[in-house]
């Protein structure tokens, strides 16, 4: 579950005005990650994940890893499981994924970011996974629907503390992996990404406008494979981190 901002508010001004609203019900508290040496927490606005962002993923799904433009999608901010959290095996699915990835953490964006400026927008860098239903997955797929009913579920994305750059720099190489209990499934390296994070930022931001608060998962290296209730799911990537999370049945 996101980590509650302080109490919700239950007022807000209307700006110009002396009429004051009062929300139908209490808003949703913000969704955040912890800060890596520090009491702040991290606000998290949205969520871009990039897809087939490194060749032998995009050969095990089936697709030619040639370099085209990236696609996006987006989970919801409230799928962040955040450090400590299990995840709950979702309904409608016998075929859920793990899938381990860079996450990087905005601290500014705008509209048409130079690709040389890209790097300035970054807050931090973390560990994620974007957890899939990769039987629904299949589906969406093969009858050309949105994948959101795969990719964003709840508690879909297990994330770790956010590392200031001040602490990690801008980390372009390094190992990826994810085990399951124990057992390597996944290994890469940050330098086998396709698009690097100044070219997704850039890219992105031709699309949407970014801002301080979104967090971009920057895609996962081969050996994706399917989990059940009582695993446990290592993540980690060298010189940013490592998560742990526990899968657990629906309760």
């Amino acid at each position: 579950m996101p980590h509650p901002q302080g109490p919700c508010p239950r007022e807000a001004k209307q700006d110009g005005t002396d009429v004051t609203q009062t929300f139908a019900f209490d808003p949703a508290p913000v969704p955040t990650l912890p800060i890596a040496g520090s009491d702040q927490l991290f606000p998290v606005r949205r969520i871009y994940c990039v897809g087939r962002n490194f060749a032998e993923h995009a050969i095990e799904m089936g697709h030619d890893p040639d370099k085209e433009p990236p696609f996006f999608f987006q989970k919801n901010p409230d799928a962040i499981v955040p450090p400590g959290g299990d995840f709950p095996y979702p309904t409608q699915s016998s075929d859920v994924h793990h899938e381990v990835e860079l996450v990087v953490a905005l601290k500014s964006g705008g509209t048409d970011i130079a690709l040389e400026q890209a790097l300035d927008c970054v807050f931090g860098y973390g560990v994620g996974l974007d957890m899939t239903r990769r039987d629904l997955q299949a589906v969406a797929k093969k009858m050309g629907r949105p994948w959101e009913i795969a990719k964003s579920f709840e508690a879909s994305a297990p994330c770790g503390a956010i590392q200031p750059i001040a602490q990690v720099g801008h980390p372009a190489k390094g190992a990826l992996v994810a085990k399951v209990n124990g057992e390597l499934r996944q290994q890469g390296d940050l330098d086998q990404m396709i698009w690097k994070v100044p070219e997704m930022i850039a890219y992105l931001s031709r699309f949407f406008e970014l801002r301080a608060g979104d967090l971009i998962m920057a895609g996962t290296p081969a050996g994706v494979g399917a989990v059940i209730p009582g695993d446990r799911i290592t993540a980690a990537i060298e010189g940013v981190g490592e998560i742990t999370v526990t899968v657990v049945a629906q309760r």
